[in-house]
């Protein structure tokens, strides 16, 4: 058995990796262990390069609207290194009634756009006099309710942009959880939003509204996860392949069985995603509402065109499940950064399976290759043969918050209560985007380093992009 550490961090995700970055930034001291079961950190992040393509297995990079991105960009001097794609300067498309709609970059814009008839945009008014829907109501019910039919395709593109999930199943409570709360408190969504930007004007807390951008790496999103993990003293800070078998409690603190041996410390993080972390909780507390939440698994088959082949400007589209489409949409990924694609070769990322179509991915490479491209095809207009082809498929599923999660995460900030110096967080848990993973990190780090540092009130209300 090693010395008392100060604290054990399982997990080498990115929620793991900006904890012990804290921790070894601003305390020194503080004796830490991080344990990743395979042979190498970053978690769902992992950027594949061939023949000059860079893609990506895992996120396609991160919003700058969330202050504790910034912040670790910062202290770790990638915000010198990051490359951004405003999301005001660069269109998105919802492949709706058999054709690309643009989506408009301004609340005003999208107001006089003709994406639906103007009985549907005044219907989006009713909001203001609709009682809240009672329980849990899936994310479809209450778009419905609150907005009027009119609008389930575009929040079906959303949520399968985010997600890869069924909206049909992910309950607005878990996914939007600001939103919700204050549709609640204030008896509609649009009575809401008004009421706290007259707050803000008030106290003079109003911020400009303005558009973040996209921001990635040059050499694609694995970059942050090896600059988190530099730092560490492989043996002293970091054990690779060290899987944890057992978590127990002791009289001073908590103990740890893994691969490579027995581990003591004050603190324990579990920084994993939603459904490992639940195979190890259950031995802390078996009344666990659930031992598993649903996943959905995606497939990015990947094309690589040569001269003469232009996309679309604009990140990409979305399609929703009513259009009938093999694929869930495509990403212009030579155009959202820069040195995507050799000199004069453009290339995109498609996207097939989700919640709705696992059996897609049952698919040999030869096949799902080619379902891709014929259905890329009906939509974009690419000349020719791919020069370059490949499907790229991720080693870890995407937490569904579907019903019942809500009540999970309540039994998690319980336990959190209940169990001194036990810290729960990452993939799943509180959101499942890399703002989400950074920002909860880090308020555990805070946590453990100044102990009365008081948990977050609330959940932020977070803005919807495609």
């Amino acid at each position: 058995m090693t010395a008392q550490l100060h604290t054990i961090i399982i997990g080498g995700g990115l929620s793991g990796l900006t904890i012990a970055h804290k921790l070894k930034s601003h305390a020194p001291d503080h004796r830490f262990l991080l344990l990743e079961k395979s042979d190498r950190t970053g978690g769902a992040i992992r950027t594949h390069r061939e023949q000059g393509y860079v893609t990506e297995i895992g996120p396609h990079g991160f919003l700058d609207n969330c202050p504790e991105s910034r912040a670790l960009l910062s202290e770790t001097g990638l915000d010198r290194e990051c490359v951004k794609a405003p999301l005001k300067q660069f269109v998105r498309y919802v492949y709706l009634h058999g054709k690309l709609c643009c989506i408009p970059q301004s609340p005003g814009k999208i107001l006089m756009a003709p994406l639906v008839p103007w009985t549907a945009k005044l219907r989006v008014l009713a909001d203001l006099w609709l009682r809240p829907l009672d329980g849990e109501p899936t994310v479809a019910k209450w778009v419905d309710h609150r907005f009027g039919p009119a609008l389930l395709p575009f929040a079906d593109a959303v949520f399968t942009g985010t997600y890869a999930g069924d909206f049909n199943e992910l309950t607005i409570d878990s996914v939007m959880p600001g939103i919700r709360r204050l549709e609640k408190e204030r008896g509609s969504v649009i009575r809401g939003m008004l009421w706290k930007m007259l707050k803000a004007r008030r106290s003079g807390t109003a911020k400009k509204l303005t558009m973040p951008a996209m921001t990635s790496f040059p050499d694609g999103m694995a970059r942050l996860a090896q600059r988190l993990t530099e730092s560490l003293q492989p043996g002293t800070d970091l054990l690779l392949q060290c899987g944890v078998t057992a978590i127990s409690r002791t009289e001073s603190g908590w103990r740890v069985e893994s691969e490579q041996g027995v581990h003591t410390a004050t603190n324990l993080v579990l920084a994993l995603p939603v459904n490992a972390s639940l195979a190890l909780l259950a031995d802390i507390d078996p009344t666990v509402p659930a031992t598993a939440v649903p996943e959905a698994w995606i497939a990015t088959v990947v094309f690589g065109f040569g001269p003469g082949a232009v996309l679309p400007p604009g990140f990409g589209y979305l399609t929703p499940e009513q259009e009938g489409r093999f694929t869930l949409g495509t990403l212009f990924s030579s155009n959202m950064f820069p040195g995507r694609a050799p000199a004069g070769h453009i290339v995109c990322e498609t996207l097939v399976g989700g919640r709705r179509h696992p059996e897609r991915l049952e698919l040999d490479d030869a096949t799902i290759t080619r379902l891709a491209l014929d259905d890329v095809r009906e939509v974009l207009n690419l000349p020719g043969n791919p020069v370059y082809s490949t499907v790229l498929r991720p080693k870890a599923g995407i937490p569904q918050l579907e019903k019942g999660y809500s009540r999970l995460l309540a039994w998690r900030n319980q336990l959190m209560l209940d169990q001194r110096g036990l810290a729960v967080c990452g993939f799943g848990w509180e959101g499942i985007g890399i703002n989400d993973m950074i920002k909860s990190a880090t308020s555990v780090a805070e946590r453990i380093l100044r102990p009365s540092t008081a948990a977050p009130e609330g959940a932020e209300i977070k803005g919807v992009y495609f």
